[in-house]
């Protein structure tokens, strides 16, 4: 047993637990369960927190970024196969989002912040590309005015990956037609299940996506397109609304952690993330990267420190993407076999993070 877990889900939602409990017990005694009232409150208020128009709860985070490209596709008149450019390195439902539209995904190297570069996702622009797809890998923001430039120079629709990234407000000007959140429990915003969102300020956009979330149906038996079975529920919703209010000063409580750990890690066998920097993230995950990544966490087990790695493999590493084996990405590759997450998270104390800091500071490979 750790003595710093990772991730402590069952002391954060404790918190609420009280709150938490008392709007399950609501929802099970109003009797309805779907596409109600506390579905659109949260929808309202995470627009809101979001500063978007509109917000669309769906199914879980991929459902999100799936029928956030199926609808762009449809009313674009994109043909299938056609691409969408996404970094080389993140979770793997950001490619299998783009292949359930029926796209083709195109990847990207990152760059030293661990999110998709600008330069090299022009190099992978062809005649058939149709939208760049950043994502805010561990909470920190991909460079959105470059790739709204690129964009805009290529004809090309900007779509975001936001799943790590509750809270991540950008410039006014510097985002995407829409961004799929997850709500998975780990998340900065986790349900007690699963959950996710699209939000946009594009209103025919929204409406094609609720539609097709619901077997593409404009009203019940009246299936005017395509669709799938995707719908968050009103427990989860629920319970997202009792935990909305807590995810700034949750988000402040990481950047300070963050801050503690880029003051007090001096090894020189790790180096820090953003050079120090906690203004851009909100710290989903807290990356470290080493060339001794197993002998740095088998030292941390001992100190009782759980840790976890994200990602091991990028995408073109991948079983799923054998056809991409034999090319290159060289920043994903090395992020992909050096990055240590370590314990992030808005409970831990800050003598828990300064034991974390002595303990990486004290490893010797």
């Amino acid at each position: 047993m750790y003595t710093i877990p990772y991730l402590p889900l069952q002391a954060l939602n404790g918190r609420q637990a009280e709150a938490l409990t008392a709007t399950a017990t609501e929802v099970v005694r109003s009797g309805w369960y779907l596409r109600g009232e506390r579905t659109a409150a949260f929808e309202a208020a995470f627009a809101r927190y979001t500063r978007r128009a509109h917000c669309v709860g769906t199914a879980n985070g991929m459902d999100a970024l799936t029928l956030l490209l199926m609808a762009l596709k449809a009313r674009e008149g994109w043909a299938d196969g056609d691409e969408v450019i996404v970094p080389a390195l993140t979770f793997v439902a950001t490619a299998e989002a783009v292949e359930r539209a029926g796209l083709t995904p195109v990847f990207a190297d990152i760059d030293a912040t661990f999110v998709m570069s600008p330069a090299e996702a022009a190099r992978r622009i062809s005649t058939r590309t149709r939208a760049l797809l950043p994502v805010h890998l561990y909470g920190a923001a991909a460079d959105m005015p470059a790739l709204l430039a690129l964009a805009q120079e290529h004809g090309l629709a900007v779509v975001e990956d936001a799943a790590q990234a509750h809270g991540l407000q950008s410039d006014a000007e510097a985002h995407g037609i829409a961004a799929a959140y997850s709500f998975y429990p780990g998340k900065n915003l986790g349900a007690l299940g699963d959950g996710g969102a699209v939000c946009t300020d594009d209103a025919d956009l929204a409406q094609r996506i609720r539609c097709m979330a619901n077997y593409g149906a404009e009203q019940k038996y009246r299936h005017v397109c395509s669709g799938l079975n995707s719908r968050l529920d009103e427990i989860q919703a629920a319970f997202l609304s009792v935990k909305l209010p807590l995810l700034d000063a949750d988000n402040a409580r990481r950047r300070q952690i963050a801050a503690r750990y880029a003051a007090g890690i001096r090894s020189p066998h790790v180096s820090l993330p953003y050079g120090g920097r906690t203004d851009h993230s909100v710290f989903h995950i807290y990356p470290l990267c080493t060339p001794h990544r197993e002998a740095l966490r088998a030292h941390l087990a001992t100190q009782g420190i759980e840790t976890l790695i994200h990602y091991p493999l990028a995408l073109h590493q991948q079983p799923l993407y054998a056809r991409h084996h034999a090319e290159r990405y060289p920043e994903a590759e090395r992020v992909a076999a050096t990055e240590v997450s370590l314990p992030l998270h808005p409970l831990l104390t800050d003598q828990e993070a300064d034991h974390i800091i002595e303990s990486v500071n004290s490893f010797q490979p």
